[in-house]
């Protein structure tokens, strides 16, 4: 039975050790950390829990997926509630748009708030779909670095459509465009955050993500976030998946350019094949003993980092749903101190997630346990302690200022996680998010493969690679190297 190791139990990696341990590999995972999860942790105190990372749930039948391939039933395992509102959205005017996740209920939303038409919007969610259609079968479920995937005819139909794609356009460009109006234009080039990116330098094809929660739905796990990587735990244990916690490999070891196993904690653990789940910059950087190849992926721009603060808030809070958005007045700016001058914004948008809406065990009676983040730049040349302080204040302030209130006597916990822990606790270069960012029109193409080109028997998964970044690309990542190991 040959045997793979794979560095790192992030939901890719667990994911990935799935699919390969129903192939009949022996799979052992490597775990830097006490836990399992990689970004996707828990956070608790005083009476409060939080999904420490990621907080949208799209694309739940990646995950029955994954439960079927174990030979179990998925709702005997895995529950979930379709979301009426994927997000309300509040702007320095006092307007404040729902959301709705039925495009129809959207677009009078829109129409009624902004005057803008209700077949723009449809329109708009329509090309988000045809962008969907054209693009999944060869940038989200097959290798872009493999000829194999270009001999199907699938993959010409989907050339040909290319210039119907905007590929050449950057998502405000087209939304400004389409929609001439800012506040809705500000909606839609939002989506860029989600990997990471400036919607004044994407390419527009990245207008297809609205269509993952607009048509297809976003939802909301029974649980919580933290219930996923608990189950693909659960999963992996089942099919005989090993796993080594508190345990970080110092290195990969080469002989005659092809991958034999690891060394953790001063032992050699050998292995026919090794698969890597973390930041490929720092596989490259740390475990390869800085290969040649890590100075092409240092010179590439990374994605957008975070900066989160988790609090107890003593009230609730009836204008507020599971995800919120308080915009910032003059995105362009915000992007431009962003991706330009990587300074954190002087008015960011403020992101609140309260999972206490749907799962009220995480708060206590009358309260709310408020998941707080502004975007910031992924570095290691700002005073992350003093713009702590600052960004705080800002917060606060925007805060009070649009939902009429005193925040700061409502806090009764608090913890942050800022990118120095992001790239401490998760390997995450510069503590960005998604690895690199999406900001040329060709970045698609030039994620890092899922294997070397270099190395014999080295495989690559999760959000630093291809597909990129977030749950169901992680997941499609899984799915596309267990593809590739035969």
């Amino acid at each position: 039975m040959k045997k793979i190791i794979i560095i790192g139990a992030g939901i890719g990696g667990m994911a990935a050790a799935i699919r390969l341990a129903k192939k009949g590999l022996k799979v052992e995972v490597f775990e830097s950390n006490k836990h399992v999860g990689g970004k996707m942790s828990i956070i608790e105190g005083n009476g409060y829990t939080f999904d420490g990372g990621p907080s949208l749930f799209t694309e739940p039948h990646l995950i029955d997926e994954l439960i079927s391939l174990s030979d179990k039933k998925p709702r005997d395992h895995f529950n979930f509630l379709k979301l009426k509102e994927s997000c309300r959205y509040f702007y320095k005017d006092g307007t404040k748009i729902i959301g709705y996740s039925n495009y129809d209920l959207f677009s009078d939303e829109v129409f009624n708030k902004t005057g803008v038409k209700r077949e723009k919007v449809i329109d708009h969610l329509k090309k988000s779909k045809f962008i969907y259609d054209t693009t999944k079968s060869i940038f989200l479920e097959k290798s872009l670095h493999k000829i194999s995937t270009y001999l199907s005819l699938n993959t010409l139909l989907s050339f040909l459509k290319l210039p119907f794609l905007n590929i050449f356009k950057t998502m405000d460009e087209v939304n400004s465009k389409r929609f001439g109006n800012t506040k809705i234009a500000q909606l839609f080039n939002r989506y860029a955050t989600y990997n990471g990116s400036d919607p004044f330098k994407a390419p527009a094809i990245l207008n297809v993500i609205p269509h993952l929660e607009f048509n297809k739905g976003a939802y909301f796990p029974f649980g919580g976030m933290r219930s996923i990587p608990k189950l693909l735990h659960e999963l992996c244990l089942s099919l005989g998946v090993k796993f080594h916690l508190n345990s970080s490999v110092e290195e990969i070891i080469l002989k005659k350019k092809s991958a034999i196993g690891v060394r953790c904690c001063n032992d050699i653990f050998h292995a026919d094949i090794i698969l890597a789940n973390t930041d490929v910059f720092f596989v490259y950087n740390k475990l390869l003993n800085k290969h040649p190849n890590y100075k092409n992926i240092l010179s590439q721009e990374r994605s957008t980092s975070a900066l989160i603060f988790y609090w107890g808030i003593k009230k609730q809070f009836p204008d507020l749903d599971l995800h919120n958005i308080l915009f910032s007045e003059n995105y362009k700016d915000e992007f431009n101190d962003l991706t330009n001058k990587n300074i954190v914004p002087k008015d960011p948008t403020v992101y609140i997630n309260i999972t206490s809406k749907y799962n009220k065990t995480d708060a206590p009676s009358s309260s709310e346990n408020w998941f707080v983040m502004i975007n910031v730049p992924s570095s290691h040349n700002l005073d992350w302690q003093e713009v702590i302080v600052e960004s705080r204040n800002k917060i606060i302030n925007k805060i009070n200022d649009y939902l009429k209130t005193d925040i700061q006597e409502l806090i009764e916990f608090e913890d942050i996680l800022d990118p120095i822990k992001i790239e401490n606790q998760t390997g995450s270069y510069k503590g960005s998010l998604y690895g690199t960012a999406s900001n040329k029109k060709t970045s698609a193409f030039f994620r890092h493969p899922n294997f070397s080109s270099k190395i014999k028997n080295l495989y690559f998964c999760g959000g630093s690679v291809h597909p990129g970044g977030g749950i169901p690309l992680a997941l499609n990542s899984a799915k596309i190297v267990s593809d590739l190991i035969k």
